[in-house]
Formats: C-alpha cells, structure tokens, sequence
C-alpha cells in the first residue's frame, strides 16, 4: 500500500530491524569484546526510546547518553540490567540524581572525580564510575598530567568502583591517519597504571581499526545508525532511514525564470518544478540549496533554489506527469541517496544530517520490538 506523509508534509522511515542487524555485525567484528551503543541525541535523530529497546533486544546492556536528562528519559524503558552511561559526567550538585536514577557518569576531571568520591562516602558505599581519559582529542578527560596526580593522591578514588577507563578517538574513520596510533599507545600506557579495569576506546570507525583497539567494550553510535564507518570504504551497514517528502504543487516555467529566495537558480528552457514540503525547519540544510537532489519513480530530479523554512524546488522536467501529483512522495534519503551521500552534498557529514531530522515528520518504525 502506498505510505503517504499525512499531515507532516513528509515521512521517515526507521528500520529498527537494520538497527539490529548493525549491531550484529559490529559486536561479531569485536571477536569477545562486549559492544555497547551510542543512543545520545535521541539516538542521532532517530527516536531514543524505540532504537535502545530495538538494541537492548538485540542483546546490548550498554547504552551511552550525554546528559543526564537523556539518561532519566531512557532508565524507565530498559531492564535493570543494561547499564546507562552519561559521558559529560555528573552536573555539579546533581550527583544524587544519579543514584535516583540508576544512571552512571563519565568522570572527566578531577572536580567530578572529587564530587563523586564525596558522594560515596556520604552513602558509605561503593559508587560505579568510568573515568576517561584524553590521549590526544584535546576534549574530555583527565590529561596525563591529571592522571599523575590522581595517582599521587591515595584517597582520590576512594568509593568509587571504576568499572572502564575510556578515551576517545580522533581520527579513526581514516584508517591510515597515524594519530590512531598514537592514541592507542597513550591509552595503553595509562591504562597500565590501573590495573583491574575495564577499558573502552573504540567508537564506530574505531571498530574496524582491528582487535588491538577493542579492548573489552566498545561504543559504536553512527555504524548502527548507516553511517559509513570508514572513509573511502565501501559500507558494510544496512541502511537505516528513509525520508520521503509530499509534493505540495507543480508548476510550468518559460526559460529564464527564477526559482525561489533570491532567485539564485532560473530556468535556461521550458522546466516543471515541484515544490515539496520538506525545508530547513526540518532539518534539510539550506547549504543543500542548488546541490540536492531527489528521486522520483527512479528519476533523479535536481534541487534547485534556494532551501525555504518549510519548502524545497526540485526541477522535474524529466519526471512523467502520473508521479507528481499533489501528496506524491519523493525520495530524499533512500538507497539512491544516502546519508552519507546527503552529506557529501551538503558539504558536512552524515552524522549532521542524522542529528538535524525535524520534528515535525511522521515517522514510521520498521521491524519493531514485539
């Protein structure tokens, strides 16, 4: 049956079943090494809580959020037993919540670690924690100058039961970027000095860097989501979105007409244009003005002007009149244009594209949790 947009305008389509199947692939290339995911930002755009319980069936117990809000908003919705990270650690006077809330921090700086420790001896127990380290992003973590004097001070980590130490790469995407390397080594060396933990440094693109990085649990976010885990490689994800948007109207041009804000773009012949009721307001970047495209009925159709809060032009003057009609549906991102290939247009990277989908979309799940 055709899908239509209803009242949004526009249609996305999540594969939670491709979600899944992601996630097969990344935790069987880790060989033994548990594969938790990255479900901050409601999931890259995707919808925070159907995607963590589409994984969490798929066997994943580490879920990994920014804030704590995004922690409170998943804890009611998986079991106990999946342990809920919150990398930019606990907000100063909000530790508590963490305990309430069954969530565990990212400890990132010797305040956090200070205001954690403090908690566990006011509670008189053990509290769990991963610490990070920064071994060359220059963002998050205890510096190895930090990490000297963490270990100068005896009572630093008393009450806190480190579960991971954990980094995060830079450049792993591009496989032969020798700062990989570095990292590896910096973490290795630091992790030697505290000897009994877990530890954690791969991300998607850190995944297919081989078994030396795997250590015992990685965080993979973009892979599970479609995005291209290696830059220049083939993709060995599934798809996973799909955004289709209506056709408001159509409409004939003589040659030199302009279309749209400015009139950046004007007909050099005779050309139909569809206006289709997707726009920066949903997250279709205005940097893809003149530089989308869309596909109709397997025909490539041109963006052109410029992106509108609400709306797009796409010259379909080669599209047959039958699939234009008005509510028609247009492939935005689809197997013919991925996100990674929106992105590319768009002069930024498909995790940008993933995070910007709007709210206002009807969105429709596939392969859902029964």
């Amino acid at each position: 049956m055709q899908q239509d947009a209803g009242r949004a305008g526009a249609l996305l389509t999540i594969d939670l079943g491709a979600i899944r199947s992601n996630y097969r692939l990344l935790q069987n290339k880790l060989d033994g090494a548990l594969c938790g995911a990255a479900v901050k930002a409601d999931a890259y755009g995707l919808g925070v809580l159907p995607v963590s319980q589409a994984l969490v069936a798929e066997g994943c117990r580490h879920l990994f959020v920014a804030h704590l809000e995004e922690a409170i908003a998943v804890r009611p919705h998986v079991p106990e037993t999946v342990a809920i990270y919150v990398m930019h650690g606990a907000p100063r006077g909000y530790e508590p919540e963490f305990i309430e809330h069954r969530c565990i921090p990212v400890l990132n700086s010797r305040e956090q670690i200070a205001a954690w420790s403090s908690l566990a001896a006011a509670r008189q127990s053990a509290l769990p924690a991963i610490m990070q380290f920064d071994t060359g992003m220059s963002r998050m973590g205890l510096s190895g100058q930090e990490v000297q004097g963490l270990l100068a001070d005896t009572d630093a980590l008393r009450g806190i039961d480190v579960r991971y130490l954990m980094s995060h790469l830079a450049c792993a995407e591009d496989q032969a970027h020798p700062m990989n390397q570095k990292q590896l080594a910096a973490f290795k060396a630091l992790r030697a000095q505290f000897p009994g933990c877990g530890a954690s440094l791969a991300n998607s693109s850190g995944i297919f860097l081989g078994a030396e990085f795997h250590f015992d649990l990685a965080r993979p976010g973009a892979a599970l989501y479609g995005v291209a885990p290696v830059a220049g490689a083939a993709n060995p994800m599934q798809a996973v979105v799909r955004l289709q948007g209506a056709i408001i109207q159509t409409r004939e041009l003589a040659p030199g007409t302009g279309v749209g804000y400015s009139l950046t773009w004007q007909s050099a012949q005779p050309s139909r244009i569809a206006t289709v009721a997707v726009g920066y307001a949903d997250g279709w970047l205005r940097s893809l003005s003149n530089r989308g495209v869309a596909h109709i009925a397997g025909v490539e159709a041109p963006m052109v002007g410029n992106v509108s809060m609400d709306t797009i032009t796409l010259d379909v003057s080669q599209v047959p009149l039958e699939h234009l009609q008005a509510g028609s549906l247009v492939d935005l991102i689809s197997a013919n244009n991925t996100v990674d290939q929106v992105a590319a247009r768009a002069g930024t990277i498909g995790y940008e594209i993933l995070t910007s989908l709007g709210a206002r979309y009807q969105r429709r799940y596939v392969g859902e949790v029964t």
